[in-house]
């Protein structure tokens, strides 16, 4: 195995946003079972050493490729494109996601928890709805401009932490 395939490589995969969830769970399943460090026990410490090296490898890259956001970050960085701490965002979307965030607010605020779970769900499922469409977009962009794929891995960004504030919420309100 080469340590400089990306990680599509790895996986025998095109490089490419849509992709096929269970082939990469299959091969990751397929690829652990042959460096797993358990299979080198009795090996030398340099196997042993690459063994848990591929290991390592072979779990980041499946950890980035199994979800939509870490696999658009990554996808852009295989063309050089690297994501800002601070970008600059269409207002109109900002705004959007400050009016989310008060939508989100106002639920925790509800004094009957389960209308607030209700709303949490209908919330929940607005947010996915746009990630989802968020990811379509993504993809279209990726091979024709990488500018606005960059563009859309922030909105992306934004719409994921809503939506793991959400899911904050839902653990609160359920007492996890």
């Amino acid at each position: 195995m080469d340590f400089n395939q990306n990680y599509f490589e790895i996986f025998q995969l095109p490089v490419s946003f849509d992709l096929d969830e269970d082939q990469l769970a299959a091969r990751h399943r397929q690829l652990q079972s042959t460096v797993h460090p358990d299979k080198f026990v009795s090996a030398t410490d340099h196997e042993k050493r690459l063994s848990l090296q591929w290991a390592t490898q072979i779990n980041s890259a499946y950890d980035t490729l199994r979800a939509p956001l870490p696999r658009a970050i990554y996808l852009l960085a295989l063309k050089d494109v690297n994501i800002e701490d601070n970008p600059q965002l269409d207002p109109m979307f900002l705004m959007e996601q400050i009016e989310l965030r008060e939508q989100l607010e106002d639920i925790g605020e509800q004094a009957d928890s389960e209308a607030a779970l209700t709303s949490l769900d209908a919330f929940k499922a607005n947010v996915d709805a746009r990630m989802a469409g968020l990811q379509l977009e993504f993809a279209a962009h990726y091979d024709a401009d990488a500018g606005k794929a960059e563009q859309v891995v922030y909105k992306l960004q934004f719409i994921n932490k809503l939506r793991q504030a959400a899911d904050h919420l839902e653990e609160k309100l359920l007492d996890y």
